[in-house]
């Protein structure tokens, strides 16, 4: 009881620090419903496709290095991302020799979002080896972040071939949050939660859960580039994407199959990450359970074969962002720099 007591006073702590701030933070810009007042920092490409009998849109950025050494790598975002925080490693990855691409999926930010799709981590995966394909890149480091992981891991067991390393950063779905007992949720359902999107209910989510109480002004950026597309008329656009992609999380679980990963895999896992999906519906005993990352990380690593993990202590769910000097040196670690 005692530890109900506190953990409640802590959240409601945690949630007027960020109703604070927010009643501080500027007003968020109408950026559209696919960033179109928003300026990428380097040229957007556009990979047409023909996808569900549809014409569609996937924007990217390719960063050349002047001095290649034979590598290409891909870097994929998560849920709550676009490509642009990526910019940083990018850059990094960059000057040391690498080519980069750094897409956003169908369904996010630049890209199209087609009110009927089937979306699904295998058709993301197959757009984006596709996309790869489309730039002569027949075998890339694939590094992925949060919602990116699940798509990285889908991809890893489809095209094994076209993939050097993969490098997964704070992956979500490294539980089955229904087998676990969280609630399904319809489409409709999670359209009607993302309808109520605002930069302050994104803030509090990313507080809580992926920074642990500890906010820094250099977030706001990315979270109101995320807010920014539900501002406006690209409200519902955006709000009707974000549930066909949540519900595509929450029921494809990529963690079953793990152990049939074949390539060379690092995890690199901030130990104080909680992101889990759902925990807001689940029954308090189950809630209390999700998003153990700690525990997580070293599960995954014991199921896919080889992998090695790289734990963060004292970080996150993004550590790109968080302690970027600390992340580099896990990168490199990773990537045998």
């Amino acid at each position: 009881m005692h530890r109900a007591l506190v953990a409640a006073a802590l959240i409601a702590a945690l949630s007027a620090a960020s109703a604070s701030h927010a009643e501080n933070a500027p007003k968020v810009a109408d950026l559209g419903a696919r960033l179109e007042r928003y300026d990428y920092p380097y040229p957007v490409h556009w990979f047409a496709m023909e996808s569900q009998g549809q014409s569609l849109q996937m924007a990217y950025m390719d960063l050349q290095p002047a001095k290649p050494n034979g590598h290409a790598v891909v870097l994929l975002h998560g849920k709550n991302f676009c490509a642009p925080y990526w910019t940083a490693t990018a850059e990094r990855l960059r000057d040391r020799g690498y080519r980069v691409v750094v897409p956003d999926q169908i369904g996010f930010c630049k890209s199209s979002k087609p009110r009927g799709y089937q979306y699904s981590l295998h058709q993301l995966a197959a757009n984006t080896h596709a996309l790869l394909s489309s730039r002569g890149l027949d075998k890339v480091i694939v590094i992925a972040h949060s919602m990116g992981g699940m798509v990285g891991s889908r991809y890893a067991l489809m095209f094994p071939q076209a993939v050097e390393k993969l490098i997964l950063v704070d992956p979500i779905g490294l539980e089955d949050w229904k087998a676990k007992g969280v609630p399904w949720r319809s489409v409709d359902d999670w359209y009607r939660n993302e309808l109520k999107t605002s930069a302050a209910s994104i803030e509090a989510y990313q507080l809580k859960s992926y920074y642990d109480g500890h906010w820094k002004p250099e977030y706001d950026r990315w979270v109101n580039l995320q807010a920014g597309q539900y501002e406006g008329e690209g409200r519902e656009t955006s709000a009707w994407a974000g549930a066909l992609t949540y519900d595509m999380i929450f029921t494809q679980p990529v963690i079953y199959e793990f152990p049939q990963i074949k390539v060379p895999t690092v995890l690199i896992i901030g130990q104080r990450d909680r992101t889990a999906l759902g925990r807001d519906i689940a029954p308090p005993a189950v809630a209390a359970t999700l998003g153990d990352y700690p525990v997580l990380g070293k599960q995954a690593a014991q199921a896919i074969p080889g992998a090695r993990l790289v734990p963060l202590d004292g970080l996150g769910h993004s550590p790109m962002l968080e302690a970027p000097d600390r992340f580099y040196r896990a990168l490199d670690d990773a990537l045998g720099n």
